[in-house]
């Protein structure tokens, strides 16, 4: 099995940072007049601004007097709690532009929301002071969302083999990747120089923290995490049990007190998730839902044997079916994203790959190339060879592809010998390097079929948004790498052409 840093930067596909969250990172790291500059970026953009000033007087934070400027809330919550509150919002809304598919985007930042307002509250209750403690709950399953982005095939048969097996996510994971999300969300945020003070609970909320100078924020995760899947998942008697058990071992609470503290969550949280633009869904107090489900068990007629024997009957079904649910879905996964032939993402699911990339490297001016790449007299291969070893160099002309790319770049095949790959944070001269590797490699590469050698080469054209001062739509970004590729093939063929805007 791979360490984790092999895994971690073999095959995690990683988003790059949202750009304001590195200028207040590096703002809250200059010790001198680091309010005045954080305060500075945050003016900058006057609907983030809008929303700290809300959150900082919602019942969060419960102040006495109404907070009119940033000012006003550093001195009443402090640096460290604005810096955090801003990374919040800017973390979750470049996260909601991600291409997602199946994953239900929405249902993570519901559940991450109510989790961080659960560990603010719970910090309240034990008198516990930690400013980081909130964005830590928050991002404590950002190991999820990135797992996902990486391999959502994979990470889909995670959460079937989970509903099947009834195992935590943690062991689901642990068993198709060798890793869990704790242990990739830690590397993920320490690559964007988030502090160990959020890092390391967020490694250990749900085994515990061998150092004691994290160990109770992550004991504050860890029952959070619960208090949110109350609200947002299943089994939320059980849930409930070990949060009542785990409250009064930990820190001496009463039944009355958690059951206060859980509802205090859900009141809040419902408010919270509203300035962070997410549907709430339907959250109640965690009292209501337990008095509408005893009131409901109190309307059945049936006898204890009765239930037994329905629950027994209703058990196995749900078994059966979520099996064939899972080999359905694994099935369905394949032909919604991936290529059947090379195992590449298929040629829809790069044009919504290629639209989210465009629309960040308009928002924060990062740059954004596209490569269009096509297999030199391809036809000769099939007519030759036959066709199943014409199938056979385009499998393997992909496993070049990939080998040869970054971790963050994105391949697909494109159609027929055509391929494509989406370098973010790539200009032209990048991209024009990257593009030289890729036909080296195809040219030296021999593939062999049947005893046969059969040799190949690729004719590139290249696109990149800082060819012109205009941003580039995606139609637009794809003519002028087809245009080059088209140069490319008229000069000669095995060379790279890069397209003008």
């Amino acid at each position: 099995m791979a360490s984790l840093q092999d895994f971690f930067d073999e095959k995690c596909r990683l988003p790059s940072p949202p750009a304001i969250a590195l200028k207040i990172l590096e703002a809250v790291q200059q010790q001198e007049n680091s309010f005045d500059e954080l305060a500075r970026i945050i003016s900058a953009d006057p609907a983030l601004s809008a929303r700290i000033l809300k959150i900082t007087n919602s019942s969060l934070y419960g102040l006495l007097q109404p907070v009119n400027s940033l000012s006003q809330a550093t001195a009443l919550i402090g640096t460290d709690a604005l810096k955090n509150i801003a990374l919040s919002f800017a973390i979750v809304q470049d996260f909601q532009d991600v291409p997602h598919g199946s994953f239900d985007l929405n249902l993570f930042w519901r559940r991450a929301i109510t989790a961080a307002v659960a560990a603010e509250v719970l910090g309240e209750r034990i008198s516990y002071k930690d400013q980081d403690i909130f964005v830590s709950a928050l991002l404590q399953d950002i190991g999820v969302l990135i797992l996902f982005l990486s391999d959502p095939s994979g990470y889909a048969t995670v959460l079937d083999d989970k509903r099947v097996s009834g195992k935590s996510v943690s062991a689901t994971e642990k068993n198709q990747f060798g890793h869990d999300h704790a242990e990739i969300g830690c590397l993920f945020l320490k690559s964007w120089n988030l502090p160990d003070s959020i890092c390391q609970p967020i490694r250990f909320h749900h085994v515990g923290a061998p150092d004691a100078k994290y160990r109770q924020a992550a004991m504050v995760l860890g029952f959070a995490d619960k208090i949110s899947a109350m609200y947002h998942g299943v089994r939320s008697n059980s849930k409930s049990t070990d949060v009542h058990s785990g409250l009064a071992e930990s820190w001496q609470l009463t039944d009355v007190q958690i059951d206060s503290l859980i509802d205090t969550v859900g009141e809040r949280a419902r408010e919270i998730l509203d300035l962070f633009a997410i549907d709430p869904g339907e959250i109640k107090p965690f009292s209501q839902i337990m008095q509408e489900a005893n009131d409901e068990l109190g309307r059945l007629n049936f006898s204890y044997e009765q239930i037994v024997l329905e629950l027994k009957q209703a058990k196995q079904s749900a078994e059966k079916l979520a099996t064939e649910l899972k080999q359905a879905n694994d099935s369905l996964r394949e032909l919604a994203l991936h290529d059947g032939l090379t195992g590449l993402y298929n040629h829809r699911y790069f044009q919504e790959v290629l639209e989210v990339e465009l629309e960040r490297s308009g928002r924060y001016k990062h740059p954004l190339a596209l490569l269009i790449l096509d297999i030199d007299f391809f036809k000769k291969v099939n007519d030759n060879y036959g066709h199943l070893a014409g199938d056979h160099v385009l499998q393997e002309v992909s496993r070049v592809l990939v080998s040869l790319v970054r971790q963050c770049d994105f391949v697909a095949r494109y159609g027929g010998e055509e391929f494509a790959v989406v370098l973010p944070e790539t200009g032209a001269h990048g991209a024009k390097l990257l593009a030289q590797r890729l036909r080296r490699g195809i040219e030296q590469k021999q593939i062999e079929y049947n005893g046969q050698f059969i040799s190949v080469t690729m004719s590139i054209g290249i696109a990149a948004s800082d060819l012109g001062k205009s941003v580039m739509s995606r139609t637009a970004l794809i003519e002028c790498s087809d245009q080059a590729l088209y140069r490319a093939k008229q000069n000669g063929r095995n060379r790279v052409e890069l397209g003008t805007a």
